[in-house]
Parts: C-alpha cells; structure tokens; sequence
C-alpha cells in the first residue's frame, strides 16, 4: 500500500488526536506570537478562545464553530482588533459543511458571511476604505475587498461540502460491500446446506439398500446352507454384485464432489431402471411385483426420474429392514394427464411396529425431500389390515 493511503487511513482512525495536533501547532503558530506582542487581557482571550474550539472540529463541529462564532462576534461588539486566529472562523466554517448536519451547515455558512461582513464594515474606517466616508476610493476599494471575503468563505464551504459528498459516498460504498460480503457468505452456507443434504440423501440411498440386502442375503444364507450347501455361493454371488453396484455408485457420487467430469457424466438411474432394482430386491428374498399403467404424454426430467426411482429403492429399502420374514411388496406405476403416480404398498408388519424405525423416518424425510424439488408430494402410512404404503406424485414439468 502507498505511503500516502496508510497515513490518510492512520488519519482518519484517530481524528480526535488528528484535531488535538492541529490546534496545538496553530496556538503555537498564531496565539504565542499575540503573547508576545503584549496586547491585551481582551485580544489574549479573544486569541485563546478562537483556537481552543478547533479541538473538537469534528467530534463535535456545531459547539466549536457556536463557540468560535460567540467569540468572533463579542470581538466585534468590544472592538477588539482582529487577530491571526481569525483563520479559525474559516477552518469551523469546512468542518461545519464537512461533519456537521446539513441544517447546521448552511446555518454557519449564513453567519460566517454576515459576521465577516460585518467586521468588515466594524473595521473598515481604521483601514480607510469605509464606505461611510466620503472618499472616491473608499467605497470600491470597499466591495471589492467585501466580495473576495465572501469568495473565500464560499470557498471554504465548498471544499467542505465536497468533502462531506466524498464521506457519505465512500460510507454507502463500504455499507454496500459489508452487505454483498454478509449476502455472499449467506449464499454460500445455503448453497452448502443444500449440497450438504443432497450428498446426505444420496449416500443414504446408495448405501442404506445396498447393505439392507447384502444383511438380508448374508443372514438368509446363514441359516440356509446349514440344510442345502449350494445355497451359499449364489447368495454369496448375489452379495457381491450388489456390493459392486453401490461400490460403483458411491465412486459416482465421490467423483462429482472432487469434480471429476468422467466420473460425474456417468448415466444416472432413470425408471427403465427400476426392474432391475426390483430383480435386485427379489433376489434378496422379498417377493415384489411390478405394474405400469398408461404413458406419458412427456417425458420427465432426469432428475425426476432419478428421484422416482430412489423412492422406489428407499421404499423396498424400508420394507426389507422393517416388514419382517415373508413380506410382500407390489410397486405399481400409472401415468395421469397431470404426471405420475408412484405406489409402494407391502403386506408386513409395517415400519412403525419396528422399534428401529428411526431410519425408515429419515429415509421418508429425504424422500419428501427430493420430490418437493420437482413439486411432488409423498404420502407414507400404515393400513388398517397390517402393511405399509407409500405413494409419491410427481408432476409434469409445464413449460
């Protein structure tokens, strides 16, 4: 950073002490020289008073102008001689225009101009140019010094307004990078939440069915190869495919968060997928049927299709872990004019009467989840006869 923007931002940190140090250099550069003039009681005080104020130029610019201005006009009133502090009227008048409300600015630009003005006229026979006299120079050489006091009073209300402009613009720039700071650090924790319950679900889709089956095979081909011994190397076949199948999406879902585009463009499950999950199911020991009704009138997107598909695998999921030996599971999908409709129905003992249906609730969740992405909706409760349904509809995506 250059020298000079570190000193204007030191500056502009400590302005009481920037204040305190101004007026210190200008008592000693304008009153000590007064002191030694041997003037008066009333010019010593007058001096003191219009350059003590000017250390709260800025904290409190209204009472160091008032007080500045108290002592500019008792000057007059007592016809006390003019001073080298009268440059303090100045300096309060571009604080005043600087810091101060705009009511209290344009107030002290009116009396600086009447004061002055009129200290001009108190002062103007000792200089010989009162316009009251009748001289032929007196009254010309009268305005146009009256016209370049004014100049410069305007002149230093100018450069303080501007300054004023160039704060409140330089307050609006950095109140506007705070907030697009706050929005985009807002954006970012949404935009990780999202992605944070996104990977959740995935990986709950992937692994919670791929290990409910190989659980359900491992321990049906416990009990199984105690009686037929040739049980064991199909299931053990059957444990395996499906463990590569979930190796295989789980290797899917970490190439998307490294950002590997190979890995992320691989086909994502659509419903022409689902006979094979339900051939997947059936080889883990639940018998489940399968119906389609009707046709589209359009396709679905594939993230739609994606999502129906992981209510089908969470549903079946959940009837494995929590329907109990000999379950039975129908899925039936049936296209309507408005999209489709997704029922899971099973004939077990249903997932509330499962003491570790905790993950049946989440699995549900993640489901509504999803489908509220495109709309849909999900209904999950237990029948009246015994047995679980689940029915999901996703709409049509209207353009």
């Amino acid at each position: 950073m250059d020298l000079h923007h570190r000193l204007a931002r030191l500056l502009r940190a400590h302005p009481g002490r920037v204040d305190c140090v101004i007026m210190v250099v200008l008592f000693l550069l304008l009153v000590t020289p007064t002191v030694l003039s041997g003037v008066g009681p009333l010019e010593l005080l007058a001096a003191v008073g219009l350059i003590l104020p000017l250390a709260w130029r800025r904290s409190r610019p209204v009472l160091a102008a008032g007080l500045i201005a108290t002592v500019s006009v008792l000057q007059i009133i007592f016809y006390v001689w003019p001073l080298p502090g009268q440059v303090a009227v100045l300096i309060a008048l571009y604080a005043l225009a600087a810091y101060a409300p705009r009511w209290a600015s344009l107030g002290g630009l009116a009396v600086a101009s009447v004061g002055c003005f009129a200290g001009l006229l108190r002062y103007s026979r000792e200089y010989g140019i009162s316009p009251l006299e009748m001289r032929d120079a007196s009254l010309p050489l009268f305005v146009v010094i009256a016209v370049l006091i004014q100049a410069l009073i305007l002149l230093c209300w100018t450069f303080g307004d501007l300054a004023r402009n160039r704060r409140l613009t330089l307050q609006a720039l950095e109140d506007r990078a705070r907030r697009l700071e706050v929005e985009r650090q807002q954006e970012r924790d949404l935009a990780a939440a999202d992605e944070r319950s996104h990977i959740a679900r995935e990986m709950h889709d992937i692994v919670a069915h791929s290990l409910s089956v190989i659980i359900t095979q491992a321990d049906g081909a416990r009990y199984a190869s105690a009686h037929d011994a040739e049980v064991a190397p199909a299931t053990l076949g059957t444990i395996a495919d499906t463990g590569r199948a979930s190796l295989r999406e789980m290797r899917r879902l970490l190439g998307v968060l490294r950002g590997d585009e190979e890995t992320s463009t691989r086909p994502l499950p659509v419903l022409a997928d689902i006979p094979t999950l339900i051939e997947t199911v059936q080889h883990a020991g639940l018998s489940t049927g399968y119906t389609v009704k009707g046709t589209g009138r359009r396709e679905l997107p594939a993230g739609a299709e994606l999502t129906a598909y992981r209510v089908v695998q969470e549903s079946l999921t959940n009837v494995l872990k929590h329907a109990g030996p000999n379950a039975r599971a129908v899925v039936a999908l049936a296209w309507t004019p408005r999209g489709l409709n997704l029922t899971i129905d099973d004939d077990g003992r249903g997932a509330g009467a499962d003491p570790s249906s905790t993950g049946a609730e989440q699995g549900i969740k993640g489901m509504r989840e999803r489908l509220r992405l495109y709309d849909g909706d999900l209904a999950a409760a237990a029948q009246a006869g015994g047995g679980y349904r689940i029915t999901a509809f996703i709409p049509y995506t209207e353009a």
